[in-house]
């Protein structure tokens, strides 16, 4: 793991145990064990990831199309329903919830799943707020689950003056030394994201896209444009790339045709995955 002296302090000790309280110093069991991510989309931002024998869920929501969210001077709109019903997740060991108080990234319905999870990191802020299993974590600091380390990452959730977090996106990595695996939350790139795919050697990259833009925030966007995107991932030569939150909700403004086009004009459609909604995939 990265130094104290670039991430802050550890919590790694503490935090497990108090993930062990909630049973996840247990075996987790045998599937994905090799060093392979399974990865199922679900929809949005939700994504069932299997990794060394953990079951970990991104940002859970499971609303239906057409449901609608009022936040102030907005609506965020559902266009799009999950491909598989939560009870057909069980169990999962951990949410990485990214952040707490957008719906987008947390409904009704992810809301209600949260006490199914063993246990749910996320923003310091976020688990004062959620409470029960919640656990909040700052960037750099870290928990181990099974065979992960599991750190959280700083992200910004819009422009520099606009920043519509906390947020925060994880690092995963496995003692078996075949790369880490990088989930960006909802975040734009900006310099501290350079930082640290420098500091992993970033296998598998699943980057929250869409370049979600809200009338609160005018024109500026909240989450990575394509063209953001495929800037990172050179900065990330040997990852695979899925996108997630590019598509179910009204507000994000570049969807799947965007980014294949970016990708395509800058030489990295080879990199590029997609995920069939309710199928795994496994990325080595």
């Amino acid at each position: 793991m990265p130094s104290s002296a670039s991430w802050g302090h550890s919590t790694e000790t503490f935090l497990w145990i108090a993930l062990g309280k909630h049973g996840l110093q247990r075996d987790v069991g045998h599937h994905h064990q090799n060093g392979m991510l399974g990865i199922t989309y679900v929809g949005g931002p939700t994504a069932l990831l299997e990794l060394n024998g953990v079951r970990l869920l991104t940002d859970p929501g499971f609303d239906p199309a057409g449901t609608e969210f009022r936040s102030g001077t907005y609506v965020l709109a559902r266009t799009m329903g999950p491909a598989l019903p939560s009870s057909e997740l069980l169990p999962i060991d951990v949410v990485l919830l990214s952040h707490d108080h957008h719906f987008d990234n947390l409904d009704e319905s992810g809301r209600a799943f949260l006490p199914a999870a063993n246990s749910v990191l996320t923003t310091k802020d976020g688990a004062r707020r959620l409470g029960g299993r919640a656990i909040g974590l700052e960037p750099g600091e870290s928990v181990t689950v099974g065979a992960l380390t599991i750190a959280a990452t700083p992200a910004r959730h819009g422009p520099e003056n606009g920043d519509r977090g906390p947020v925060i996106g994880f690092i995963l990595e496995s003692p078996n030394g075949e790369g880490a695996t990088y989930v960006s939350g909802d975040t734009v790139l900006y310099d501290r994201l350079l930082d640290i795919v420098a500091r992993f050697d970033i296998r598998r990259a699943l980057l929250f896209m869409g370049a979600a833009r809200v009338a609160a925030v005018g024109p500026h966007h909240l989450t990575m444009t394509a063209q953001e995107a495929a800037e990172l991932a050179v900065h990330m030569p040997r990852a695979k790339i899925m996108p997630l939150h590019f598509e179910g909700w009204a507000h994000f403004s570049e969807g799947r045709g965007a980014i294949e086009r970016v990708f395509a004009e800058a030489g990295l459609a080879g990199r590029l995955i997609w995920g069939d909604a309710g199928k795994r995939v496994d990325l080595p």
